[in-house]
């Protein structure tokens, strides 16, 4: 019988048999942890395994990206931590001013098809969007990973998402996600691996692969894979340097269930409070005045997603009342940017720029919202709490230009 692409991954790291449903344990190449829980890594590494050396210091990584740089003493202390720790261990630190771990884990070359790599990052099943298998998982889980190489996981079934038709702009890849969340829901690919298929997913960028892969977690899937192509091969060739082979599931492989999506008349969407399955169209809550946007995060913080920005801000201001923020995802980001004269024109069209990180996914950092406040963000969270005590809808590049600009919803094709 055939292998799903999960069960291939993780049997090409196991001596285990790979069934799904059974616990295997799987050798790791990459172990990482962020500046929120790295602290407790450290701490818990210390007390279980006191004066011993980490399994292995080139497969070993501290990734700051929450709250960078630190705006308060805690998270200051807990980055301090982790840089003496990684100091004495021997292994990289990724600090305050790289940007999100799981994107520096692709620019760097250490996320490729097959790889196994986990972290303290709930959305480090991003990893998917160039055939790699990224898992967040808790402090004491990642300290025994740094210790020993390994862990165990419980094989997940797999599902196919097969999605049928095309989309064109100013239709997006975070449309296409709100799609997968309005037909699947928070619990429709509960404890699965996804994997998607069709003409629109084989065109993707790979930018707009992150986009999609980055909301699997919305949907209670463990990941969802998006199978690379050669535009993502020659990519990760150049990244890690060396010559990077493709992984695909078997043709007779076999899946727990199947969901069809059409996207023939998609349009632009929005995820309403207080959840990211709460989808609408544009224009079902177009006429909401709001006060913020929030433009970044690891599923629209890229050059390309800004691209997209600009070509709505150009020629055009924010609008008086409107604050518009934004975060690119990493460094190497914000510096294409630059070179651009992108940021630049963000900046004359009234935007506030930040470097890069999480933004306001993070307690306490750019993109959080007061009470009563209405924002558009491009992240892929919003409920109560989780970007301030504010109402936030979610949306896409396009769509959150388009309405700092207008200073309500707005479908952009009403711009």
């Amino acid at each position: 019988m055939g292998q799903t692409l999960i069960e291939k991954i993780l049997a090409r790291r196991s001596r285990d048999p790979i069934i799904p449903g059974s616990i295997s344990w799987i050798d790791l190449d990459v172990r990482s942890a962020r500046d929120f829980g790295g602290a407790n890594v450290v701490k818990n590494f210390t007390v279980n395994y006191p004066e011993q050396k980490i399994a292995d210091p080139a497969k070993t990584c501290f990734t700051f990206d929450c709250n960078v740089p630190a705006n308060n003493i805690p998270y200051a202390n807990n980055q301090q931590t982790c840089r003496v720790f990684a100091e004495k261990q021997g292994f990289r630190v990724f600090d305050v001013d790289r940007g999100i771990g799981s994107h520096v884990n692709i620019e760097e070359g250490q996320a490729v098809p097959g790889a196994t790599i986990v972290g303290t990052d709930s959305h480090l099943n991003i990893l998917g969007a160039v055939g790699a298998f990224g898992q967040g998982m808790g402090d004491q889980d990642i300290a025994f990973a740094f210790k020993t190489g390994r862990t165990w996981f419980e094989v997940p079934y797999s599902m196919k998402v097969v999605v049928k038709g095309h989309f064109s702009y100013p239709v997006t890849a975070k449309d296409l996600t709100l799609k997968m969340l309005q037909v699947l829901g928070s619990n429709g690919a509960l404890g699965l691996s996804m994997e998607y298929e069709g003409p629109a997913i084989d065109g993707l960028e790979l930018h707009e692969r992150i986009t999609l892969a980055s909301m699997a977690t919305e949907m209670g899937a463990i990941i969802s894979f998006i199978t690379p192509d050669k535009r993502i091969l020659d990519y990760l060739n150049k990244r890690s340097g060396r010559s990077i082979e493709g992984l695909s599931a078997d043709s007779d492989a076999r899946y727990i269930k199947q969901v069809e999506v059409d996207i023939t008349d998609l349009e632009p969407l929005v995820a309403c409070p207080y959840s990211p399955e709460n989808v609408k169209k544009v224009r079902e809550v177009a006429g909401r005045k709001i006060d913020s946007v929030f433009m970044g995060s690891c599923t629209n913080g890229r050059f390309e997603d800004f691209v997209l920005v600009d070509k709505i801000l150009t020629g055009r201001k924010i609008a008086r009342h409107v604050m518009a923020k934004v975060v690119p995802a990493t460094r190497e980001v914000y510096k294409k940017l630059l070179e651009s004269g992108i940021l630049a024109r963000l900046f004359e069209a009234g935007c506030i720029l930040s470097s890069p990180g999480c933004g306001g996914c993070a307690s306490g950092q750019i993109g959080m919202t007061g009470k009563g406040e209405v924002q558009i963000s491009t992240s892929n969270r919003n409920f109560k709490g989780k970007q301030g005590d504010g109402d936030t809808y979610l949306a896409s590049p396009v769509v959150a230009a388009a309405c700092a600009v207008a200073g309500k919803i707005i479908d952009p094709r009403d711009l």
